[in-house]
């Protein structure tokens, strides 16, 4: 689309007379004089030709070539000036004519040389990828099966620990951070002095400077002295980095002593030693993370590039011997790009001007001075052998370059490139990954707890390893002890007899638990295929290491990592379940306790507000004295337990109502009569009082019910007396009832219910029609002993009652009274429901009391 463009603009505008005064094909006739070099001594009388560029746009095919030159970005200003200073055919340059045209160059350098190309070379790093990718054909990525394949080739290394003691007061020192820092701070210092020398420098300066080395020198001979006596000759010399750092001194006392014997010499400097102190900062960054897994990086591509290489290696073979074939020819003396320092004449020369053209160094004119024009001249020596032809350029090398520049540099240099960003592609992604960059943390630091590489260390240890290991590899130093115990769990190793695990095995689970490699389903099933894929993809991995890495199907009792601190999660959730428990316990015995102490509130208002209600609903309004022997603020009253109110009484008269049996009265005053006789109460009065009751009374409480019966049907009932005490009157008159009782009773689950009695139009309840329900209850709804009932309106009922409002209190009277009271306190139907289940079990467990110490009195 581009060359057709091309050709509608500048068709036949690229051409321009060798006399610059001549513009139009019609006058470019005749002869001129050239000064060459502008020697006017030396006129040369040359023919005015009309000349073409080497690049135009005369036809589509020319096209295509010049736009390809300019997509490689190489000579494509001099064909935007050349379009620019165009104007008609068979018309020459007019400078600046029309610079609209730059346009077309723009968009097509735009689109074409930096879209399409890059997308091509995209297109290519990509194909690459996917046929590497092609090998495996599993479900493991990439970085998958990096990391695996570095847990299954990596082994422990050596810490070496002396055991002499003053050698490993040596060794420690050496291995101390601060004398690490001490040495980095020196390679740094040296760096900057190796970099302070200039031209011209005065004597006392450059004595300064030599002084700096001497000391340095020392100091780092020093560091080989300490570390040689602390590791010894052999493991010394077994780390490269200290066999890197003996050359160095080693250089440098050999520059000093050839410095001091020869002075000035005149061969090579041995000052050349000492640039390699620059080196040892490579040692210094490589203690930073990110620098470390940048060299990292750097080494694992070279390892993909020797096969790049090769095949480049192959190319330049084979093009180098077409060249030399070919081109090989060509006069080295003419005025093109071949000449005597780029030619095909040898097969070096050939290579080298092939890697000039691969880098894109004006490839366009040496494949212009090879193409057959009359310009390329062959070799006077071989002209011979050319039939005394003048030319040897051809036309093959059109196609020569084109598809050696698109192979080379299009295709096999971008190799590199993919190479290079497959191994830096983890770079460019999220760094909370694990890479196989990590996993050499971890080997440095099991060898800290392993120092004698034999494999393995206690499990325990290795909670403290991970801990050490920031993610995404370990935990991380605060890392909660718990959600290290949940990762070990899942992890799973192995656990040996010695209670040890296996260096393999641990970084592999390390490696599958942060992956996520097959931790889902079955573990079986999930191992048996990692099993097949490692065997599938590593074919030399030895049986005995897959089975510790990938343990095959057992029997269940094997006693793994996983149990042990499953067990400990177990007993430590038990343990937090417990004390939640318990705390949650304490919550609602607190709430709870809050609520009852407000309901008792609400009621013993009610209570003092009876006889007001009593006054309004009877219509008699004279004032009533109240009978109570105490004072209100002070009732001792089991229900409201010690509850001031706010609504006292200024007169309190005391009263007793007299209870007969068999001509002996026990007087009990209304306060303490009923059942709400609170427990201090009734134990203190019984004690008191009982060496005063007859046997007649005591024959009397545990005869039958009917004698009991008759005499409160003797004695009767007043209007305004309290509800009779009912463990008097319906207590039990055997043991069987007795037993029964006590058993119910002291079980806690007695439902609250009130015996409601009936009243009668004289206001007087018959005790032998007493109700055995909740007011107002059904009878089908009535709650069985062991039943839990809501209580809130049985209480209010029972307050009611006690001011002879009894024969008001209907179902809706007694309703409202409580949905009122429930309101007021600010509590929900279940929360009075609870607390006045809480009320009536405490006052259950007071009357069994008192029962039991009666009992044992009389």
């Amino acid at each position: 689309m581009f060359a057709v463009i091309g050709v509608q603009l500048f068709k036949g505008k690229f051409y321009k007379c060798t006399d610059d005064s001549k513009l139009t094909l019609a006058d470019c006739k005749g002869t001129y004089i050239v000064y060459e070099e502008g020697n006017i001594d030396a006129p040369q009388i040359k023919e005015r030709e009309w000349e073409p560029e080497k690049f135009h746009f005369d036809n589509v095919a020319k096209a295509m070539l010049t736009l390809f030159t300019v997509s490689t970005f190489e000579g494509w200003p001099n064909l935007l000036y050349v379009s620019i200073d165009s104007k008609d055919e068979n018309f020459g340059r007019i400078h600046n004519y029309r610079p609209i045209v730059a346009i077309y160059y723009i968009v097509y350098i735009i689109i074409i040389a930096f879209f399409m190309v890059n997308i091509f070379v995209g297109f290519v790093i990509v194909t690459f990828q996917n046929e590497g990718e092609q090998e495996y054909k599993c479900y493991l990525e990439k970085n998958q099966r990096n990391c695996i394949e570095f847990a299954l080739k990596a082994k422990p290394v050596r810490r070496y620990i002396p055991k002499h003691r003053i050698q490993y007061k040596v060794w420690w020192f050496v291995t101390s951070r601060p004398f690490e820092y001490t040495i980095f701070v020196l390679i740094l210092i040296n760096t900057i002095t190796l970099a302070m020398k200039f031209h011209r420098q005065p004597d006392f300066y450059s004595t300064a400077l030599d002084i700096l080395n001497m000391i340095f020198t020392s100091a780092f001979a020093l560091e080989f002295v300490f570390k040689l006596a602390a590791f010894r000759f052999k493991n010394y010399f077994g780390d490269a980095w200290n066999v890197f750092d003996f050359i160095i001194v080693l250089g440098s006392f050999i520059d000093i002593i050839y410095s001091e014997v020869k002075p000035g010499s005149g061969l090579i400097s041995i000052n050349f030693f000492r640039l390699f102190r620059v080196m040892r900062l490579v040692k210094l960054l490589s203690r930073g993370e990110g620098i470390r897994t940048l060299l990292w990086t750097f080494l694992k591509s070279f390892q993909a590039l020797p096969y790049v290489a090769l095949l480049i290696v192959m190319l330049f073979f084979i093009y180098a011997v077409i060249g030399m074939q070919m081109f090989g020819k060509i006069d080295r003396n003419g005025d093109g790009e071949i000449n005597r320092n780029n030619n095909f004449s040898t097969f070096f020369q050939a290579l080298l001007v092939l890697f000039r053209s691969a880098t894109g160094e004006a490839w366009q004119e040496i494949m212009m001075s090879c193409a057959a024009t009359d310009k390329v001249k062959c070799d006077p020596v071989v002209r011979n052998d050319t039939k005394n032809d003048t030319t040897c350029g051809f036309d093959i090398a059109y196609p020569y370059f084109i598809s050696f520049y698109v192979l080379c540099s299009f295709l096999i240099i971008n190799l590199f490139v993919a190479v290079i960003m497959d191994n830096f592609d983890y770079l460019t992604r999220d760094w909370s990954i694990l890479g196989p960059h990590h996993l050499e943390e971890f080997i440095r630091l099991w060898s800290e707890y392993d120092p004698d590489a034999k494999g393995r260390i206690k499990h325990l240890d290795v909670v403290t390893l991970l801990r050490k290991i920031s993610p995404p590899l370990g935990f991380g130093k605060l890392c909660p002890h718990r959600v290290a115990c949940k990762r070990l769990v899942s992890m799973n190793m192995p656990l040996n007899s010695d209670g040890t695990v296996l260096f393999n095995a641990t970084l592999f689970a390390v490696v599958r638990t942060s992956l996520r490699i097959k931790t889902e389903g079955n573990i079986d099933d999930a191992n048996a295929e990692l099993r097949s894929v490692i065997k599938k993809i590593w074919k030399r991995t030895s049986p005995k290491l897959l089975d510790q890495v990938v343990p095959p199907p057992g029997v269940e009792d094997e006693v793994t990592v996983g149990k042990f601190y499953a067990t400990f999660l177990i007993q430590d959730y038990f343990r937090r379940f417990k004390k939640r428990k318990e705390q949650e316990m304490k919550d609602q015995g607190d709430k709870e306790s809050h609520n009852t102490v407000t309901l008792q509130a609400g009621l013993r208002t009610l209570h003092e507000a009876g006889p007001e209600l009593k006054r309004a609903i009877s219509g008699n309004l004279d004032e009533l004295i109240d009978d109570n022997p105490e004072p209100m603020h002070r009732r001792n009253h089991s229900l409201f337990g010690s509850v001031w109110s706010s609504m006292r009484r200024g007169h309190s008269f005391n009263r007793t109502k007299s209870l007969k049996v068999a001509s002996t009265q026990i007087k009990i005053s209304p306060a303490s009569s009923g059942d709400f006789l609170p427990y201090n109460s009734i134990q203190k009065g019984i004690t008191e009082g009982m060496n005063h009751i007859t046997p007649i009374v005591k024959n009397a409480v545990f005869q039958n019910r009917a004698s009991v019966t008759s005499l409160h049907n003797q004695e009767g009932l007043k209007d305004e007396e309290s509800i009779p005490l009912r463990s008097l009157s319906n207590v039990f008159t055997n043991d069987a009832d007795k037993k029964s009782f006590e058993v119910i009773g002291k079980s806690g689950f007695l439902h609250p219910h009130y015996n409601a009695p009936h009243s009668e139009p004289n206001g007087h309840a018959g005790p032998e029609r007493l109700s055995h329900s909740l007011p107002g209850s059904p009878a089908d709804r009535r709650p069985t002993p062991f039943e839990v009932v809501g209580s809130a309106e049985s209480l209010v009922g029972r307050v009611l009652a006690e001011q002879g409002l009894g024969k008001y209190c209907d179902p809706d009277f007694v309703r409202y009274t409580s949905k009122e009271m429930q309101e007021a306190l600010d509590m929900t139907q279940e929360e009075m429901d609870r607390a006045a289940h809480h009320l009536l079990q405490q006052e259950r467990r007071i009357n069994v009391q008192t029962l039991d110490a009666l009992q044992s009195q009389l």
